[in-house]
């Protein structure tokens, strides 16, 4: 029976508002209902009836989950259908699934008349596979790591424990095994869709774990995933998630970046070698063998390259690429498509060699055909990565990404589901349009309320010439930023260059430090950087410093927690993954604006391509991503509304460079100064009314 059966004609006309429904679950769950919050819930509840994409920014502490929760279940419930919730961090999945659906299922329960359902999807490589533990991985080494004894070793310790687990998990969810184990392990028991047998033709089909996640998410109301599967949804010709007609994306703020990595593509000689492996039983030795010969043509090419961003097709891989192509092709043709005949082995090694061969053909192409347009209109951009002098030897590899996930996020996502996006940064300068650029909408336009709120539906007829219509909103955020925290520029210090952090700065650092009486998250733009100023300042300032790779990040970020006068260096994943409220954090202080590396090969193409068709690359690039990153960071400060404290950029541009106004404009509206003492000041009060 279908979900919508559930509910009576009577139930229909009755069925509780969205405002209605937050106002019982904050009251069930023991929370404030706060304004930013009903704002948003309200304009998600629009946004469902009138098909149009809204784009919400509400900060720390408004309560945004349970504000576009709510409507979302509505909707599901009501309609009998299935939304689709994504998010960017494993922290965030979490949350929702095991602390908020929960209680809000619950709550719910009575004014929708019964519970709603929930459940997590994730991409199939996440689950442990039974066949491929059952017969093995191929004996194929597929990196140098396998050829250490020691490594080896290792892994075949992970591989036995997953063996163990495998008897004691109901889910095969990778992220539930702890301690968790290598991803060279993991690949020995675990499979790409594109390997997947499917479960019609797999020998333990019935028990895959994959597959239970699939069903379970087919009937579920809610349905929380990641960007990754999202992107793979929408680049795919086939179907991974359920139908459904609703996508809320939180942390949208990393949907460019996470749908770009799923795009991009990698090749190596021993990519090409394991393929040659993989079908030379299955095919005549002949063919094999030039596919052996076109990976040791590669590899001969890529030792003689330099590493970095390609501009244009070096002349030895004008040879390499298509005699690699060729190969491919070749022994795609030679293999054939599935034969019935086959038994499951068979089956197994014919689709492991087709998934690998299609991968390095397809990656061929791409290759070849990046170089074909102009600058300003190339698809994508080609670098070379590997550093065989470095303390971590990688051997070198191919990647090919696109410049730009537009196109991809408008036609897939946005043409063909109303979409939600929201995060605590979104208006980046003051203004929607920046981040709506990257994923393919049209400049900002107000929404058209229809003349009856009430109706089912306020969803215009489909038009030939309808465009994609959407609404920017910022809810707010419950803190008093400019009463409660202050952004100090350091006017007077000179600009970070590229030979670590000057004396000035140290020297700054350790005074504000010492006024904070410790409780300093120091969030830096380099490992370098944060190991610099945590061996110089040690024996400078006698409150503890913990520095990022001391220990796990989570072990150090509950000791900084634990003891305020404790202090915390580190870098990007410090940027957004603190959750320190109260009077253990005080103080942020940020070594240099986050802008991309100048020999980043992505930000450096989309750089260039931007100004070849006339615009500010810098502008629309670097300072969009340095804007994002640091209002990420500065963010750290205010986690609950009780907490106070300075943010100390001590980059003299943000104050001095004609740019620092849109990376201003980009921040909480924290009370600003340039004068450190205004700054100390202000966190020796703090210190000295902390508790004890």
């Amino acid at each position: 029976m279908p979900k919508s059966a559930e509910l009576t004609a009577a139930r229909k006309d009755s069925f509780p508002g969205v405002l209605e429904l937050l106002t019982h679950a904050v009251e069930s769950v023991g929370g404030a209902e706060r304004a930013g919050q009903v704002e948003m819930a309200d304009a998600v509840g629009r946004a469902i009836r009138t098909g149009e994409h809204l784009a919400v920014q509400a900060g720390t502490g408004t309560g945004k989950s349970l504000a576009y929760l709510v409507p979302a279940i509505r909707h599901a419930v009501e309609k009998g259908t299935t939304v689709v919730v994504s998010t960017a961090t494993i922290a965030l999945q979490r949350q929702l699934v095991d602390r908020d659906l929960p209680r809000l299922a619950k709550a719910l329960k009575k004014p929708l008349g019964r519970e709603p359902t929930f459940a997590i999807l994730k991409g199939r490589r996440n689950y442990l596979c039974l066949h491929r533990l059952d017969t093995g991985a191929p004996e194929e080494p597929e990196d140098q790591g396998l050829f250490d004894p020691f490594a080896v070793s290792r892994m075949g310790k992970e591989v036995k424990r997953l063996h163990e687990w495998s008897s004691d998990t109901e889910t095969g969810d990778r992220d539930e095994l702890v301690p968790g184990v290598s991803d060279q392990a993991w690949r020995q028991v675990s499979v790409s869709a594109r390997e997947c047998l499917g479960v019609s033709r797999c020998p333990i089909g019935t028990d895959c774990f994959a597959e239970r996640a699939r069903g379970e998410a087919g009937r579920a109301d809610v349905v929380v995933t990641n960007h990754a599967l999202l992107a793979i949804d929408a680049l795919q010709g086939y179907q991974v998630l359920p139908e459904h007609d609703l996508v809320i994306i939180d942390e949208a703020h990393e949907l460019v970046d996470r749908v770009t990595s799923v795009a991009t593509a990698e090749l190596t000689s021993a990519m090409v070698s394991t393929a040659g492996r993989r079908c030379g039983k299955l095919i005549d030795a002949d063919v094999a063998d030039r596919l052996m010969e076109a990976s040791d043509g590669l590899a001969l090419v890529l030792d003689d390259l330099p590493s970095g961003r390609m501009d244009s097709l070096p002349q030895a891989l004008k040879g390499a690429l298509p005699a690699v192509r060729d190969a491919a092709h070749t022994c795609l043709s030679s293999l054939g498509s599935d034969r019935k005949d086959d038994g499951a082995d068979e089956a197994t090694a014919r689709k492991l060699a087709r998934t690998l061969l299609e991968e390095i053909h397809d990656t061929a192409v791409r290759l070849l055909e990046a170089f074909d347009e102009d600058q300003a209109h190339r698809p994508d951009v080609v670098w070379l990565s590997g550093d065989p002098y470095s303390s971590n030897p990688r051997p070198p590899a191919l990647h090919v990404a696109p410049l730009s996930v537009a196109g991809l996020l408008r036609e897939r996502v946005f043409g063909a589901t109303t979409t939600v996006l929201t995060s605590a940064t979104l208006a980046l300068g003051g203004t929607f349009d920046t981040l709506a650029r990257q994923w393919g909408l049209p400049p900002s336009q107000a929404a058209e309320r229809k003349s009856d709120p009430g109706t089912a539906t306020e969803k215009a007829a489909p038009s030939d010439k309808q465009t994609i219509r959407w609404t920017g909103l910022d809810v707010g955020s419950p803190f008093d930023h400019r009463k409660n925290g202050i952004l100090y520029m350091a006017k007077h210090l000179p600009t970070p260059g590229r030979d670590g952090l000057a004396e000035r700065t140290l020297d700054e650092i350790a005074e504000l430090i010492d006024a904070a009486g410790g409780r300093t998250l120091g969030l830096f733009s380099s490992m370098r950087a944060a190991k610099q100023a945590t061996e110089e300042l040690r024996d400078r300032i006698k409150h503890p410093i913990l520095c990022q790779g001391d220990d796990s990040t989570s072990l150090l970020v509950r000791k900084f927690s634990e003891d305020p006068r404790t202090c915390l260096f580190g870098t990007l994943s410090l940027w957004q993954g603190v959750d320190v409220p109260g009077p253990s954090l005080q103080l942020v202080l940020v070594d240099r604006l986050p802008f991309p590396r100048p020999d980043d090969p992505v930000s450096s193409a989309r750089q260039r391509a931007v100004e070849a068709r006339g615009g500010n690359g810098f502008l629309t690039v670097a300072a969009t991503h340095a804007a994002l990153l640091l209002a990420q960071g500065v963010g750290r400060l205010h986690r609950s509304t009780s907490d106070r404290g300075v943010v100390a950029i001590l980059d003299s541009r943000l104050a001095n460079a004609r740019y620092g106004g849109f990376l201003r404009a980009s921040l909480p509206p924290f009370w600003p100064t340039t004068d450190p003492e205004v700054a100390r000041a202000a966190l020796r009060r703090l210190d000295a009314a902390a508790p004890a």
